[in-house]
């Protein structure tokens, strides 16, 4: 007798993969959804799970490392994980998705929309296949906001200042998410500083903010300087297509500082 097929939706905390899973509430039933958790995310993240939890009437469940973030910096020599070196993603995030995963068969559902340029994968397990129902069904991110929109869940309320999920320190944040970091959650600004360090040896930097540390981004003329870009980015997106949703607004300006792609497991 052939094994059962899993079906697993992982989430971010994020709109794309909140937008799946309401999306798949009735065409999946017996879907699992899961989080996985670095016990570094932000208190708005955990907020809007226990709102998702809700509506779809079963539980998202967690998923985590028992030795945390701390455990494995130290294994990594210090080494902030980084756009080069992604060891908080693999760590925390695939590996525990991988021991829930096990030998099973699953399907394994991922929130890469129709308009989006990409594909992904978060895990070459031979056993996991992955599907695309927003590439399938020609979903937009507009389509998402509608998603969400009509649910009642809304947006999850960081993206007033933040536009992708993920820890309270992660490396993919632009100049100014950083910023709206102090500006929101002062303490955990003051967290991430303490992670940055200077190899005594070598003098060599480690940085969450590439080429300059968080003491540097903060100060006063600096920080000025950032928030009258971003204001500026901001409103030149408003008028290039003042038809589009704050949001997407703030997305759009934002990518013109980098075009990082942020990991798929910890940003859909």
């Amino acid at each position: 007798m052939s094994p059962r097929v899993r079906h697993i939706l992982s989430m971010s905390g994020g709109k794309d993969s909140t937008a799946l899973a309401v999306y798949m509430r009735d065409r999946e039933p017996d879907m699992e959804y899961v989080f996985c958790d670095t016990k570094k995310e932000l208190q708005e993240t955990y907020d809007y799970l226990a709102r998702v939890e809700a509506y779809l009437g079963k539980p998202v469940i967690r998923l985590n490392d028992e030795r945390g973030f701390d455990h494995w910096l130290e294994v990594y020599g210090y080494y902030l994980p980084s756009p080069q070196m992604r060891w908080c993603t693999r760590q925390l995030k695939i590996r525990p998705f991988e021991r829930f995963v096990g030998d099973d068969p699953v399907i394994s559902y991922i929130g890469i929309r129709g308009d989006e340029q990409r594909d992904g994968y978060i895990s070459s397990k031979p056993n996991i296949t992955p599907r695309y129902p927003f590439k399938e069904d020609g979903i937009t991110e507009r389509d998402v906001y509608r998603i969400l929109d009509e649910c009642g869940l809304g947006m999850p309320a960081y993206y007033k200042w933040r536009t992708r999920s993920g820890c309270y320190f992660c490396f993919f944040q632009r100049k100014a998410e950083w910023l709206g970091l102090q500006d929101n959650h002062p303490q955990l600004f003051q967290d991430a500083k303490a992670y940055e360090k200077t190899d005594p040896e070598t003098g060599r930097h480690f940085t969450w903010s590439q080429n300059e540390s968080l003491d540097e981004l903060a100060n006063p003329e600096r920080a000025e300087e950032i928030r009258r870009r971003h204001v500026k980015a901001v409103e030149a997106e408003q008028a290039s297509r003042p038809d589009r949703p704050l949001i997407e607004v703030l997305a759009d300006s934002q990518d013109q500082e980098d075009d990082e792609q942020g990991c798929l497991i910890c940003h859909l």
